[in-house]
């Protein structure tokens, strides 16, 4: 294949990406889901011509870090934090986490039941299956608007860092014994260092910088600091959601002597042009990574009966015990709520991470396609339905 056929390939990929988010403001189909049928179906043609095409799954990795950097990052640059809007951080935060542990641990149960090896392997793999993928939920409830917007945004972003911390933990080779929890608030008080310090070096690059080409300098940085805390093990997400909370909120964050140092109203003149290009980013990368796992999906190995059975009993019960939290415990609004609780980027990026010991057999990508393609569905069912406000909550 010549290198303008390659050029042609991409910018049409490109141009449909862009595309389907039109299609997807117009009804409510999750660009996303498109992505992944358009991978489908390019497998499928490519199959049928007998053009032999092999994708590393070290290219769908890197993509997938870069875009998740790049998804956090963008979502971070867009939350404002004010005293009034405490409640529902902490609501969104305790909804993440209550909801990832219960529901990691009853996959994992049924797993062990089912399958019948060990229950850290069966935590490995139910973890992914339990986080929400900001990258698939924040873009989907763009025109929802108000508080339920703002909640799925908190809980989503939430959901990928405790996600990865608590993969992190249970991947540990100790785990379930004391040294276990030692290790694990070691190297979370390990992070949030990491977190700040890089944070104000990162914040003197982009106000002291006078480059035109010094955004692209900073998220060089970002990765760099993200891709060597992984490497250490560590939850380096966080180092992302960090600095740009700061970076948005620069007025709230930066105090006494760092406000003589890092100007916040030099920051905000940048921020408008750092969100812009993240923003893009984030759009390029989503959209080759999603085409690209949809063109690694054999289709006959996901028309399966038993396959399907699986994944739609997955989706039953993480969807049963939304419905309970959100239901009883929370006691908010159910209407679209529940239904957005959609899998994606991040559950293929810790699906990937998983030790080659600690990997079953029965839980495969074909697993996870048909997890996010249902989850999908949902979502696209619950952003259908006439949304119901907080303050209507007596009628349940």
């Amino acid at each position: 294949m010549g290198p303008y056929s390659i050029l042609i390939y991409l910018s049409v990929a490109i141009i449909l990406s862009y595309l389907f988010d039109i299609i997807a403001r117009a009804t409510k189909i999750p660009s996303v889901l498109m992505l992944l049928l358009t991978g489908i179906a390019l497998k499928q043609a490519v199959d049928y011509t007998d053009t032999p095409i092999e994708l590393p799954r070290v290219m769908l990795q890197l993509l997938g870090i870069v875009g998740l950097i790049m998804i956090v990052l963008e979502e971070s640059l867009n939350l404002k934090i004010s005293p009034e809007k405490g409640p529902l951080i902490r609501r969104s935060f305790a909804a993440a986490l209550i909801m990832l542990l219960v529901q990691a641990l009853a996959i994992a149960w049924l797993l062990q039941l089912y399958l019948g090896v060990s229950f850290q392997s069966c935590l490995l793999n139910a973890v992914p299956l339990a986080v929400i993928s900001s990258a698939v939920a924040i873009p989907s409830v763009s025109n929802l608007g108000g508080e339920q917007q703002e909640f799925i945004v908190y809980e989503s972003t939430f959901s990928d860092i405790l996600g990865i911390m608590f993969f992190n933990f249970v991947a540990q080779d100790n785990f379930a014994q004391g040294v276990s929890v030692l290790t694990f608030s070691r190297d979370l008080l390990a992070i949030v260092v990491v977190s700040v310090l890089s944070t104000i070096a990162l914040a003197y690059l982009l106000d002291r910088i006078r480059l035109h080409v010094k955004f692209f300098l900073v998220l060089a940085f970002l990765i760099l600091i993200y891709s060597l805390a992984k490497k250490l093990h560590l939850s380096s997400l966080l180092v992302v959601l960090v600095f740009g909370l700061t970076v948005k909120n620069a007025d709230l964050f930066l105090r006494g002597r760092l406000r003589q140092w890092l100007k916040p109203e030099r920051l905000q003149e940048e921020l408008h042009q750092l969100k812009s290009i993240t923003a893009e980013s984030a759009f390029l990368i989503r959209t080759f990574f999603f085409l690209l796992f949809g063109f690694s999906i054999t289709l006959t190995n996901v028309l399966n009966l038993s396959l399907l059975v699986q994944g739609a009993l997955i989706v039953a019960v993480l969807t049963l015990i939304r419905y309970f939290y959100l239901r009883y415990v929370a006691r908010t609004s159910l209407v679209p709520e529940v239904f957005i609780a959609p899998k994606g980027l991040i559950t293929i990026l810790l699906f990937y991470s998983i030790p080659n010991k600690h990997l079953i057999g029965e839980v495969s990508e074909n697993i996870l396609f048909v997890v996010i393609l249902l989850t999908g569905v949902l979502m696209l069912i619950g952003l259908q339905l006439p949304s119901k406000q907080p303050a209507e909550i007596g009628e349940y």
